[in-house]
């Protein structure tokens, strides 16, 4: 994208490069596969036992995976999340994909319907719109990123409408037939339908907790399939615990790390502590978004006095050069 787009003003003159596709999906695969064999090798190191198999907590204290018995005084659930689903809408990864789908599909789709303007809906969306593709984005509210700040919000929609993203916002997706999707303004209640080569469903996350045997164990669950914990990540149940997507909070990389290692500290007699008013989100996209703390709108809410510093990039010198 910096190729086609800025490359020419700058003096950086030649023919514009091709996507090989396939070399693309390799490079990913092989990048990937890099960070997983990193984790396996620290397993090694510090000495963990990786049981492989389909694990269930049959009882307190005791972890099954295939026919074999574990018994363990704490246990730790870090199952994270899937794709959340919609009603009307059956993804076969294919045609109508998750992001797992969009991050394999065969070949670059010349147009893709997502639906959900959230992270994932948006960066993938914008990957695929730098790569060519004609993206259309339905909504449900009638801003992007829901629970960002609004001002950022409508700076962001318009940075990505300059990059070629199409908004359908307040849109109340009522089916996907095949490729095509109809969709149901929330305001006039006028229908419209968009079809593509492919539809991407990016509507969120939910707790991957399924074949745990949570229920039977009488594990209390909370809001939207999440496991209830109390303030040092412990479960209803003695010796259960619970950290990551798979309880509440945001559904971050690094909140569950931090959770992870707060637990770690707590099992061992310690205390670990997390503080959450201080989580930063990235939006990968380009430019990026970045937040940490409160909104203004949340601020607002709270009826606390606070101040609004701006700086705008056409005055940072290295902001222009780049």
């Amino acid at each position: 994208h910096e190729v086609h787009e800025n490359f020419e003003k700058m003096g950086l003159m030649g023919a514009a490069p091709k996507v090989d596709w396939a070399k693309m999906q390799a490079y990913k695969a092989d990048v990937v596969s890099g960070n997983t064999k990193g984790i396996e090798f620290l397993f090694k190191k510090n000495k963990i036992t990786w049981l492989k198999g389909w694990g269930t907590i049959p009882a307190a204290g005791q972890v099954k995976v295939g026919d074999d018995l574990h018994q363990a005084r704490h246990i730790i659930i870090a199952t994270g999340s899937e794709p959340a689903s919609l009603p009307g809408v059956t993804v076969d990864e294919v045609n109508v994909v998750t992001s797992t789908g969009a991050l394999t599909l065969p070949q670059i789709p010349a147009t893709m319907t997502v639906i959900g303007a959230g992270v994932i809906g948006l960066e993938l969306g914008s990957v695929y719109a730098r790569l060519g593709t004609k993206v259309t984005v339905i909504e449900y509210l009638d801003v992007i990123t829901p629970g960002q700040d609004a001002e950022v919000q409508k700076t962001f929609q318009k940075i990505l409408t300059k990059q070629g993203l199409h908004f359908i916002l307040g849109a109340a997706v009522q089916s996907v037939t095949g490729t095509t999707t109809t969709y149901k303004s929330r305001t006039d209640g006028a229908e419209g339908s968009v079809t593509a080569d492919v539809v991407l469903l990016a509507t969120g996350r939910k707790p991957y907790t399924a074949g745990l045997g949570l229920e039977a164990l009488g594990v209390e669950m909370g809001p939207r399939g999440t496991i209830k914990t109390d303030a040092h990540y412990a479960t209803n149940i003695p010796g259960l615990y619970a950290i990551g997507d798979a309880i509440a909070g945001p559904m971050l990389a690094h909140k569950a790390e931090d959770e992870g290692m707060a637990l770690a500290e707590i099992v061992a007699g310690k205390h670990g502590h997390v503080n959450y008013a201080v989580i930063p989100g990235v939006i990968y996209t380009t430019p990026e978004v970045a937040s940490v703390g409160a909104t203004e709108e949340q601020l607002k809410d709270q009826g606390r006095a606070y101040k609004v510093g701006k700086f705008p990039f056409m005055g940072n010198a290295r902001a222009k050069a780049v």
